[in-house]
This record gives structure tokens, sequence and C-alpha cells, in this order.
């Protein structure tokens, strides 16, 4: 049998390759600079090949340095899968867990959640992380996160999904806009020079134009918002409309704000919320049972609504 290179050994280069700083690299693996740096190089030994440019000031990956650092994040990705399988035979709903939601979800879910959460589930410790979808889709990829709460539908790769939720979207404009008097306006009644959207990158804002039947318009809205507050605020200055989803509602982001809310009509007046993680994930018992009891949540109170079909069952999206 061939000799091959260690775990340890394979940390250490993908340590440094991202950080391009030895110190760096050591202080994030706990170990010695002399320590990985011999490692390292024992690994250059092994594959009778430099990994890393060293000069007095910098250190840089080789071209091949680089791609081996690629393929070792696959290796050691597939190492901690193997570990979550075995301990999660034990207590699928122990240990640590990482966890993305997007900014809107994360802000008006996490803490109506949370609680709850650790009742349920004391040995569970939760690590949250917020950002955009794409970027909690490339963590999810690159083993960083375990999983992410997002808003659905998006190409989310070679993942699996559980949908917890369907959140409503609601028209919110001031008294005298002519929709305050439409019971519940259609998305026809909209009209595409008065909405008031997210920017470009924010999943909401695609699917706020696919509700209201305008996705061949999406860059024609008048003001791109960075946040949903900042969209209430502009509204409630009369500039707009915006349509706002369920649990930003029910979190009280409109409270002393002068603005009327009528649900919006039409055939899928609603996003997806669901849960995410890799396909390949030894952990899918644990995302099961949170998601389960995420559903159970984010169903009280006439929050967001659990599926309409009552559907729990894995998807799989290739």
């Amino acid at each position: 049998m061939k000799p091959l290179p260690t775990l340890r050994q394979l940390h250490y280069l993908v340590a440094v390759v991202d950080r391009c700083h030895f110190g760096k690299a050591a202080e994030a693996c706990l170990v010695s600079q002399s320590t990985l740096s011999a490692g390292i190089q024992e690994l250059e030994n092994l594959l009778g090949a430099p990994l890393l440019e060293r000069t007095r000031r910098t250190v840089l990956p080789t071209p091949l340095g680089r791609e081996i650092a690629d393929r070792a994040r696959l290796v050691l990705k597939g190492a901690e899968e193997l570990v979550d399988m075995a301990r999660s035979v034990e207590d699928p709903m122990s240990g640590p867990l990482h966890l993305g939601v997007i900014p809107t979800i994360g802000p008006f879910l996490i803490p109506r959640v949370m609680p709850a959460l650790r009742d349920s589930f004391p040995k569970l410790k939760l690590f949250l992380r917020e950002d955009q979808t794409a970027r909690l889709l490339d963590r999810l990829e690159s083993g960083e996160l375990d999983a992410a709460i997002l808003a659905l539908p998006y190409p989310s790769g070679d993942v699996e999904s559980i949908d917890i939720a369907e959140d409503r979207f609601s028209v919110v404009c001031t008294p005298e806009h002519r929709l305050s008097d439409v019971t519940t306006p259609r998305p026809s009644d909209v009209a595409l020079d008065d909405l008031l959207l997210l920017e470009d990158g924010h999943c909401l804002r695609d699917h706020a134009l696919a509700a209201c039947s305008m996705e061949g318009a999406r860059q024609s809205a008048a003001f791109q918002g960075t946040s949903l507050h900042t969209l209430v605020q502009m509204v409630a200055n009369g500039l707009g409309v915006t349509l706002l989803p369920q649990m930003a509602l029910d979190s009280g982001i409109l409270r002393g704000l002068d603005v009327v809310v009528r649900p919006l009509g039409g055939e899928r007046p609603y996003r997806r919320i669901g849960l995410v993680w890799r396909r390949t994930s030894g952990r899918k018992e644990t995302f099961r049972q949170l998601a389960a009891a995420l559903k159970t949540e984010m169903s009280r109170d006439n929050g967001p609504q659990a599926p309409a079909n009552g559907d729990a069952s894995v998807r799989t999206a290739a």
C-alpha cells in the first residue's frame, strides 16, 4: 500500500492556504508554528513536490498546493461526516451544530424559536451564522455550516430539504394609498413603479416579484433597500408600497408606524421556509428532528403556517 497523507497534515495545509500565514494557521490549528511547519514539510516529502512558496514575509500556495488543498477540504469534510454519523446514532440532538440563516428570516425567527429549542434539546449547542443565501450555500458546501434555514425555492445544488412553513406576503402601504381600500390586493394591483424591494442578492426580492408575477422585471423597482426595516420606513414616508412576509409582521416591525396591511391575493402569495443540508451529511436524523421542532414553533400564534399539504418529506435537489 502506498503511503498516504494524514488528516492532520491535510488540515495544516488547508489552514495555511486559507490564511497565507504560518502563525495564523498554527493558531487556528491549536499547535505551535514549528509543529505545523514540520507537518507540512512531511506532506511535501511524502508527495515529492513543493506545496508552498516561502519567503521572509509571505507564504503562498503553489498551483499544485492550491489544488491539493481544494481536494483536502473534501477529504476532511468526509471524515467529519463519518464522525457525525457515528455520534448521531447515540444522540442525534447533542453536540455542536453550525446553522445558517438569511437576514429576512433570522431577526424574526431566531428570538422566537431559541427558547423552545433550548428546552427541547439541552445538549444541542447551536452556532448561528446570518448571511445571504448564496454565501450560506457556499459555506454549507464547504462544510463550514451543517445546515441552513432558507426561503425557497432557490437553486441550492446537491442538498436535501424539509419545508417547515409557508410565510404569506402582505401588502404594506400608507392609509392614503389606493391599495388601502382593497381588502385583498391582487398581484396585478401592485404597480411595479410603486413597489419598494430589497436590493439584488436577497432572495426575498425574487420571491416577492414571483408572488406578483413580475419575475421578468427585476431591475425596474424604483428603490432597493438593504433591509426590511429600511423598506417599511420608506413606505411610512409615502414613497411607495412593499411586500412583507408574515414572520416580519408578527415580530412587530410596523409598530408605531401609520401604515395599512392587506394580505396579498393570488395563486402562491407566500414563500416556503425550509431547512437544508448536504445530501451526504451523516446527521440527517438531527435535521429531521430540528425541522419538526421548527415547524411546530413557526405554526404557533397564527404566524407562518405549516405547509398546506402537511408535507414534511425530505426534498432532494441536485
